[in-house]
């Protein structure tokens, strides 16, 4: 019998995107649920879903996320049972767990063993949502989220195995599942993402940086204090004063709502937010938006420093492709970013609010870029072991585990 799996996320692909084409092209019956804004992946068949609402309006606040997250569930199970009506019966089912999607697929293939991505566990206290005293959360705030790991716990607890990308996001789960948990980062594409040499880089009204300038660096999508926006933006007047041809290029969003919450009161976004009282020279900082990561590359080529910063919260994709492009990334003195940066050897790593130490650290990789020679080398090291071709082979292990077993 041809083996089969199915991939089950609100915006399939997402992590399984290089999973799933590999398993298509090895002979497994591939499909994904996803709901209707899903991209897809060529050639899988993909069953959509609609959700009638979010939440019931009027509802218990607590019971708002859980609600939602049930109602994308009935919509993944008639899905799936949309799939099993095409006479599709999968092995293993490999499912996100932040949405709910998976927690009736039972009903739908009862003898499926479950392979659950929970990315990261909520906790009211202790993690991401108190870490920054200039922006508490309320304490609906605080309640909501520990409200919404209930239905992550419940996904969890069908899991024959658990894959976290890190062991700090592994680390959040509550001590009952950690037995399941499998470390398999996804992986970047480090054939693709490569130190080459600086291009000149030129705007759209005919101003160019040309190779050899000293640019700053900063992923940041949705532009918010979780990755660090307020503590970036104030460090840069002194660095923009004492280094007076520096560029800075910060790739994002503007959203009112991102992984901080809603912006405090008067701000109509957390970019507004994080800039108050920030003189920024619109000359010289450039908000570029959101961009293909193709069109980012090249920047990242010319950075003489990267900027990544993080509350304990989920490892972005940015910082590993940053080190895969031999950037000297400065980075925060976080638990998800101690994982990859080792202080010194493969980069810097600075206390969260310090901003007179960012400031020095810019000032310091702007006038003298080769001092950081060593560091971009180790990076691009650290980064090999992020590659999609490790976290491939370890999904494909895992698979074969529980029954999956393909060539290749």
């Amino acid at each position: 019998m041809k083996p089969a799996v199915l991939f089950v996320h609100n915006a399939f692909p997402g992590q399984f995107g290089d999973l799933a084409a590999a398993l298509a092209a090895r002979g497994v019956d591939v499909a994904a649920i996803g709901e209707g804004h899903a991209p897809g992946v060529p050639g899988i068949k993909i069953a959509r879903y609609a959700i009638p609402r979010s939440s019931t309006p009027g509802i218990f606040p607590l019971a708002a996320g859980p609600e939602a997250d049930m109602i994308r569930a009935v919509g993944a199970l008639d899905a799936a049972r949309e799939l099993k009506a095409q006479g599709f019966a999968p092995q293993v089912i490999v499912g996100h767990a932040t949405w709910g999607e998976t927690l009736l697929l039972h009903e739908a293939f009862p003898d499926a063993r479950q392979v659950i991505y929970p990315e990261f566990f909520p906790r009211g206290r202790g993690l991401q949502l108190d870490f920054d005293p200039e922006f508490p959360p309320s304490d609906q705030q605080v309640l909501s989220t520990w409200a919404l790991g209930a239905p992550k716990a419940l996904a969890l607890t069908d899991a024959d195995a658990i894959v976290c990308p890190t062991e700090f996001q592994a680390s959040m789960l509550p001590d009952v599942f950690r037995p399941r948990v499998r470390i398999i980062h996804e992986g970047i594409d480090v054939d693709a993402i490569r130190p080459g040499l600086a291009p000149r880089l030129q705007f759209g009204d005919g101003r160019t940086i040309e190779p050899g300038q000293p640019v700053i660096t900063h992923i940041n999508n949705h532009l918010e204090p979780v990755r660090g926006l307020h503590i970036f933006a104030r460090a840069l007047p002194r660095v923009l004063e004492v280094v007076p041809n520096a560029q800075v290029m910060i790739f994002g969003h503007e959203r009112a709502l991102s992984y901080s919450g809603p912006p405090p009161e008067g701000a109509a976004s957390w970019k507004e937010a994080c800039l108050r009282g920030v003189d920024l020279d619109p000359a010289r900082v450039h908000f570029i938006g959101y961009v293909p990561f193709g069109q980012i590359l090249g920047t990242l080529r010319a950075s003489a420093a990267h900027v990544y910063y993080s509350y304990p919260f989920v490892l972005s994709w940015s910082v590993l492709q940053a080190m895969a492009a031999g950037c000297y990334v400065i980075g925060s003195d976080t638990a998800p970013v101690r994982e990859v940066i080792e202080d010194g050897v493969n980069g810097r790593l600075l206390p969260f609010f310090d901003v007179g130490a960012l400031s020095q650290a810019l000032i310091e990789a702007c006038r003298d870029p080769a001092a950081s020679a060593p560091m971009r080398a180790a990076a691009r090291e650290t980064a090999e072991r992020y590659s999609t071709a490790n976290g491939r082979a370890g999904w494909l292990a895992l698979l074969a585990e529980l029954g999956v077993k393909v060539e290749g």
